[in-house]
């Protein structure tokens, strides 16, 4: 973690970050090569304080509005996309890294600007022993992983009565080893590696079930009564999610408006492009799928904060739709960004054109599986249809 040379107010922040869009457009490529988000742009990200967004206040955090950590993560995902997606996983695990007892967050949270990482898939396995656990395995898309302090390891813990127990256990980074195992076609920049523990002792008080965790069951005490942490944790990666599809899709929107006037139409009379009619229905339709997805996102960025401010219960159909809707916004963008491609020429294919690494980035994130769009659909199909959602992640 790079020392901040200044304190930056909360105030402010979406600006700071908004001024750093031509450093990220300009180390995008670099980002991309060298597999992971460069020590320059982490460290301007620093500077401008968006690692503080969910860190306590008692900390030197912001707490910032969630209406604030979307606009912010959509200016660094529109600047580059595996920065943003970087950003966004490490805004989240600090968020979750607030939820841990307070001893540990008194070890985490040293600096207002730690980085944190995680994962939710439970590849790695905890054995309890005095005091805490043993924890041994590999576990895949540690995002950010180069760059983090800690890592918010999911384990689980077996058990001859049921289901293993998961937990999340917090591990400083220097315990654990990265594989250089992330070698892909989309959001490549974002060091998604693997991480592997071997016989890493984890404390008690450094471990977070996961299962009272999404019941609403924290073991913080000082956050226990905050609004502000009693958010649902699965929502508010919905709302994270959100700007890393709608930031990417508006910045290949705005290269495209320009570049119909740079280019015409090859083996046609349109010595300009902007002049050919179907490039005006091309144009106008994936504008209209990014306000669609603007909508959407607003829609349910603005429930979540309402219901934390309110006090309100989230019932499973409102959790449901919320999932759905933020899979739909993802959906919306890819499309968008599938036609601007479609209509962007073959010049666009070259690397150092931001518009195919936006179509790359924007169909990755697709995949996840907490976002993919069709998946969202039907467990949100489910709960309309008078059925259990079949999933406890809402």
């Amino acid at each position: 973690m790079a020392p901040s040379s200044a304190s930056p107010s909360a105030a402010g922040l979406v600006e700071r970050v908004r001024a750093l869009q031509p450093l990220l457009r300009k180390h995008a490529l670099r980002t991309e090569q060298e597999r992971r988000v460069t020590e320059e742009v982490a460290s301007a990200l620093t500077e401008a304080g968006v690692y503080r967004m969910n860190v306590p206040r008692r900390y030197g955090g912001y707490q910032s509005r969630l209406s604030t950590q979307v606009e912010v993560l959509s200016e660094i995902a529109a600047g580059c996309g595996s920065t943003g997606f970087v950003a966004l996983i490490q805004a989240g695990c600090a968020y979750i890294a607030a939820l841990f007892p307070d001893e540990a967050q008194d070890e985490i949270f040293t600096s207002p600007d730690v980085r944190v990482g995680g994962t939710l898939v439970p590849d790695a396995v905890a054995v309890a022993t005095d005091g805490g656990y043993v924890v041994n395995g590999t576990s895949g898309f540690a995002t950010g992983c180069q760059s983090a302090d800690w890592h918010l390891l999911t384990v689980r813990v077996q058990s001859a009565e049921g289901p293993p127990e998961l937990l999340w256990t917090a591990v400083p980074m220097a315990e654990l080893e990265i594989l250089d195992d992330w070698h892909v076609s989309g959001l490549a920049g974002s060091g998604s590696n693997s991480v592997v523990a071997r016989d890493v002792f984890v404390p008690a008080h450094r471990v977070l079930p996961v299962g009272p965790l999404l019941a609403g069951d924290i073991p913080s005490k000082a956050n226990a009564d905050d609004p502000f942490y009693r958010m649902p944790v699965l929502m508010l990666f919905c709302a994270w999610t959100a700007p890393n599809a709608l930031g990417p899709a508006r910045a290949a929107l705005a290269e495209f408006s320009e570049r119909i006037h740079r280019r015409g139409i090859t083996y046609t009379f349109h010595e300009r492009q902007y002049e050919a009619g179907v490039t005006h229905l091309q144009i106008a339709e994936a504008a209209m799928k990014i306000s669609c997805a603007e909508l959407l996102a607003r829609e349910f960025v603005a429930r979540i904060e309402a219901a934390a401010e309110n006090g309100d219960p989230y019932t499973q159909a409102d959790r449901a739709r919320i999932r759905a809707q933020s899979g739909y916004a993802a959906r919306l963008c890819k499309e968008a960004v599938d036609l601007i491609a479609s209509a962007s020429g073959a010049s666009s294919l070259h690397r150092d054109v931001p518009i195919q690494r936006a179509v790359r980035d924007l169909y990755a994130l697709n995949l996840h599986s907490f976002v993919n769009p069709a998946t969202n659909l039907e467990l949100y199909g489910r709960v309309l249809s008078g059925l259990d959602a079949g999933t406890p992640f809402l």
